[in-house]
């Protein structure tokens, strides 16, 4: 498991056990707690360790959710399932599946509200969560390219607008369907939204092309 300690601390060696059971022990407070009966002490009892050793580590609350959730997002791979179409399904499938989890719901919703007024915060859901997540968006744009379903882009500034552009799309709409809509992103709806984010609103229509 990767450290998602801020920089700059020093002390102790940290315990990578400490630490996976730390997270997990955050996650399953949330399933049965939720947000805003979690703290720090209870985290720490279940997992075994002092509270001090949380603090250690992290600032706070808020801070340790993200990063458990986090560690959800981390099982994220890109498929090759031969196009990419079925690599877009089948990602949106995963991320879907991380979301309808419990802990996820209620870490991500939670810790999106408090960033509102915390840029700190903010910035570290962009570090960890986020951006971890565009470098899939990168690996299966290049697969695509490679085989010759996308063009080439050679201009690294337009690249990156577009690797935002299809992030966004994407994340925006499983999180709306799952987390804000409360409805099943299931194979059919991955299907007609795969469908529509490649080929447009016209594709969705009755006696379109390709239908």
């Amino acid at each position: 498991m990767q450290s998602r300690t801020p920089a700059g601390r020093t002390g102790r060696p940290r315990s990578a056990a400490a630490d996976t059971a730390i997270l997990a022990a955050t996650r399953q407070a949330l399933v049965e707690l939720g947000w805003s009966k979690l703290t720090l002490g209870d985290v720490a009892t279940r997992a075994g360790v002092a509270k001090t050793t949380l603090y250690r580590r992290w600032s706070g609350k808020n801070e340790l959710v993200v990063d458990a959730v986090a560690e959800l997002f981390d099982e994220l791979e890109l498929p090759d399932r031969g196009s990419l179409a079925a690599d877009i399904e089948g990602v949106v499938l995963q991320f879907a599946a991380i979301l309808a989890r419990p802990e996820a719901k209620s870490g991500l919703m939670a810790v999106v509200a408090e960033s509102t007024r915390d840029d700190a915060l903010r910035e570290r859901i962009r570090a960890s969560i986020v951006d971890p997540q565009k470098d899939l968006v990168l690996e299966g744009r290049a697969r695509a390219q490679t085989r010759g379903e996308l063009p080439p882009e050679s201009d690294p500034l337009e690249a990156s607008r577009t690797v935002d552009l299809i992030f966004d799309m994407v994340a925006g709409a499983v999180v709306h369907r799952t987390l804000v809509s409360a409805e099943p992103a299931d194979e059919e709806w991955v299907t007609d939204f795969t469908r529509v984010l490649l080929h447009g609103l016209a594709a969705s229509s009755p006696g379109s092309p390709g239908m």
